[in-house]
């Protein structure tokens, strides 16, 4: 795991432009990928990641044309998401200047594809996105289930065994995104992050509800190994620098 704690920002892209909302409902628009893209590669960010948010409800593939001018403006590690289904798509992606991938809803409709995509490429590219909220169902016996579609569907599935199953196929590192949390700017999800580390033997990237520079540096006591967000940065509520510098004053090692 990574010694340092690397500030992620994410693009939710749709139709070409990059959104933002509360619970992935009620989008607006925050701006062009690509201009977004390289003023945060400008301001320090340590990766950048573009998720195609509409990609899977529209039963489509990514927007690889997007991807590639964004790919052209970023010097730092590049995650794309949305849409991935084959060995192929992410063939297309990485060619295109990805340099991981992220897949969610293929890999719940067929698990396989976690460790076809493993085994063709290896588990330093691939990344599995978990939309993850609070649920009521006794047969979840952690209480957090996994939802797709923009988290617009459950899943049915435990979100820690479906965490422990994907590192068993190979997955890399897992970006775990509370949909309780997403957008609304009240913090991340400490409790549903705190339970997911304690299981997750690969890099953990805490995403969903960043507000303050003090949400990060709580998420990070838990011990993640990144930190993700939106809404702050595009919106200029925080910049990356001001995330590092209250990191680095509450004594995290940042890069």
């Amino acid at each position: 795991m990574s010694v340092a704690l690397r500030v992620i920002p994410c693009l939710d892209v749709t139709g070409g432009r990059v959104v933002k909302g509360v619970h992935f409902e009620n989008l607006a628009d925050a701006g062009d990928p690509v201009e977004l893209a390289a003023r945060y590669g400008a301001e320090g960010a340590d990766e950048l990641t573009f998720l195609d948010v509409s990609a899977s409800v529209e039963d489509r593939g990514t927007m690889m044309e997007v991807v590639t001018r964004t790919a052209e403006q970023v010097f730092i590690p590049l995650t794309v998401g949305g849409g991935v289904r084959s060995v192929d798509d992410v063939s297309r992606l990485l060619g295109a200047g990805a340099d991981k991938i992220s897949v969610n809803t293929a890999a719940l409709n067929r698990p396989e594809l976690l460790t076809d995509i493993a085994t063709e490429f290896g588990n330093q590219v691939l990344v599995l996105s978990v939309d993850a909220r609070r649920t009521t169902d006794d047969s979840l016996p952690s209480g957090f289930e996994v939802t797709t579609h923009g988290g617009r569907r459950s899943a049915g599935v435990d979100a820690l065994a479906w965490v422990r199953e994907a590192i068993d196929r190979g997955v890399g590192e897992i970006l775990l995104n509370s949909m309780d949390h997403d957008g609304t700017t009240q913090g991340f999800d400490l409790d549903m992050t705190a339970a997911v580390r304690e299981i997750c033997s690969v890099p953990l990237i805490a995403s969903g509800g960043a507000g303050t520079v003090e949400d990060f540096v709580r998420v990070a006591a838990i011990g993640v190994d990144a930190v993700l967000a939106a809404s702050v940065f595009h919106y200029g509520t925080l910049t990356i620098s001001d995330v590092k510098a209250g990191l680095r004053a509450a004594g995290v090692e940042v890069r």
